[in-house]
Parts: structure tokens; C-alpha cells; sequence
């Protein structure tokens, strides 16, 4: 039997990102020539790294239908302990395992909160967040930490001609996509986020399934916080703040379904990330005003959560599952 044909419809639905991206590209190329140099282009690159890697994470919660709000809120709590003991004279990879391992704590208070105590994602993660950023307040005493020139360097050292942020991206990024594509794992959470009653039917283990999505993308906030901190070389009180809302867009624009079940890892998140960070670098460099910053990102919310919307009334419509539409078997 031959595949339903897919209608044109939804292909350009599919396509809405690349296309917002090209125009995003071209209105501000022409509006200022120099957003085109290599120099702006690899900085929109490293730039897009730490959301980028965050957003891999998210993009395990989102195909199970949640949520995580705290990826931010995580990212801080570990810069802070991280500072902390850099200005100490501990070592670097110390610090840095501390950053990875505060992400992975965060995760698992997540998934239990939301597993074991049956919490809504958006309130347990919430309150996490509220946690987060207070401890990270009181770690900070709400002073900014400037850290060594030594550190600094790791944001902006090299190995083969690539930044080693984009080096760590890319192993996170096939690492992820390995496990949502080749392992039964992959298949098992795309099963529980398109049905988690059918696929506890089918025995799988669900509960076990969304907790490790939890973990995983406070691991991937971890990580996301060690290219942060590396780029910036210093802790402030608003260190982290808006990096769930950027993951999201990000994810949401790259295909990934706020209802579950539906998107692939890459690229789709990746480019989402790079078109966020594109939109704020280009609105820098033709000097817009700045408090024109919060509407333009609410209406890329607005059209990346439309956009997902009308790609499920479509699936909905075929009544196929989504996953034959998007994802390969």
C-alpha cells in the first residue's frame, strides 16, 4: 500500500522555520551588511551554543508532553557553586562537575515530583524554578562574580579550527539523536508522549520513561551552563534567566510538539536556536529600541506555538499518528 500523500499545506507548515529563518536572514543583511561578515555569523553561532544545548534537553520533555521551567534556574544554582569554587583555587574540572551534577539533581527532583507525586510539570518545574533562583541568590549573596581569564579561554579555545562549545553541542547533539532513533528507549518515549495510557497498556514502563526525560534535559542545563559561564566569565543575579523560554521557542520552532509524541532532536531545535539568537543579534545591529526586544519575542512564541497548533489539527484531521508524518520508522 502506498503512503498517504503528504498536502501541500502541511509541507509548507513543516518548512514555516527555514522560511522565517531566510527572512530573518535577508531583512537584516540588507538592513545592515556587516550582520553578513563571518566574524557576526560565527559569533550568532557561539552565541547560540548554551540554548542550543539546552534545548536538547527540553526536547526530551516535550516529546512526552511536559514541560520544564527550571533549566534556568538550574543553570544558575551550578554557575554560582561553580564561581564559588573557582575563586577558591579549586580546579576547573571540579567546577565543572559540579555544574553537570546540579543539572542532574534538578532533573531527578523533577521527574519524582512529577512521577512519583503526580504534580502537573508546569507547577512542579515552577517551583523548582522559584527554588533555584533563590538558593542561587543566597549562594551569590546577589553579587557578581568575575572568574580568572583562565576560565574565560575555555569559551574561546579551538581544537581542528572549531570553538570547543560547538565541538560539545555536536556530541550532545548525536548522542540525543542516537538515543531517540536507534534504541528502544527512543521508540518507548515517542510511544508515551503520542499516548501515555496506550503505551502503559502496551507495558512500558512510563513513569520510568518521563523521569529520564526529566534527568536528561537537566543534564543538557548543566551543560548548557558550563558554555554559558565560559562565554560570559562571570556570575551575575540574572545569570540563566529566560533560557527555559529561549529552549522552548527554540524547540517549538524546529518541529518539536508541545502536545508529545511528534519531532526530531535535529535539526530542527538547533536551527531554532540559531534563528533566536539571529533575531536578538540583528535587532542589536540595526540599533532597534530595546523595548521593542520583549514584543518581538512574544510574537516568535506566538507564531512558533501556532504553527505546532495547526500541524496537529492537521494530524488530527488525517487521524494518522504523528509520528509516521515526521519522524522516520
Amino acid at each position: 500500500m502506498n503512503p498517504t500523500p503528504v498536502p501541500l499545506t502541511f509541507r509548507l507548515l513543516q518548512a514555516a522555520t527555514p522560511l522565517l529563518f531566510l527572512m530573518v536572514v535577508l531583512v537584516f543583511g540588507l538592513l545592515e551588511p556587516r550582520f553578513f561578515s563571518f566574524s557576526n555569523l560565527q559569533g550568532i553561532l557561539l552565541q547560540s551554543t548554551a540554548t542550543a544545548l539546552v534545548a536538547v534537553g527540553m526536547t526530551f520533555v516535550l516529546l512526552v508532553a511536559g514541560v520544564d521551567l527550571s533549566v534556568g534556574a538550574l543553570m544558575f544554582v551550578g554557575a554560582a557553586l561553580a564561581g564559588k569554587l573557582i575563586l577558591a583555587g579549586q580546579p576547573v574540572a571540579l567546577a565543572l562537575a559540579v555544574m553537570l551534577a546540579v543539572g542532574v539533581v534538578g532533573g531527578t527532583v523533577n521527574a519524582l515530583l512529577v512521577t512519583r507525586l503526580r504534580l502537573i510539570a508546569f507547577v512542579a518545574t515552577l517551583g523548582l524554578l522559584h527554588v533555584g533562583r533563590g538558593l542561587g541568590l543566597w549562594i551569590t549573596q546577589t553579587r557578581a562574580m568575575n572568574l580568572p581569564d583562565s576560565f574565560l579561554q575555555l569559551g574561546s579555545a579551538q581544537w581542528l579550527g572549531l570553538p570547543l562549545p560547538l565541538w560539545l553541542l555536536s556530541v550532545v547533539v548525536l548522542a540525543a539523536w542516537t538515543l531517540l532513533n536507534r534504541t528502544p528507549f527512543g521508540r518507548h518515549l515517542y510511544a508515551t508522549g503520542f499516548s501515555e495510557e496506550a503505551a502503559r497498556k502496551a507495558g512500558l514502563p512510563t513513569r520510568r520513561i518521563i523521569g529520564l526525560a526529566y534527568v536528561l534535559c537537566g543534564a543538557c542545563a548543566g551543560l548548557g551552563g558550563m558554555v554559558a559561564l565560559a562565554q560570559l566569565g562571570a556570575v551575575s543575579p540574572s545569570f540563566g534567566e529566560y533560557y527555559e523560554f529561549e529552549a522552548i521557542t527554540a524547540c517549538v520552532l524546529g518541529g518539536i510538539s508541545l502536545f508529545g509524541g511528534r519531532g526530531q532532536v535535529f535539526p530542527g531545535p538547533i536551527l531554532g536556536a540559531v534563528l533566536v539568537k539571529s533575531l536578538f543579534n540583528g535587532l542589536v545591529m540595526i540599533q532597534a529600541d530595546p523595548y521593542l526586544f520583549p514584543v518581538i519575542t512574544g510574537a516568535v512564541i506566538f507564531f512558533a506555538v501556532g504553527v505546532d497548533s495547526l500541524r496537529a489539527r492537521w494530524l488530527q484531521r488525517w487521524n494518522q499518528r504523528p509520528i509516521y508524518l515526521t519522524d522516520p520508522v
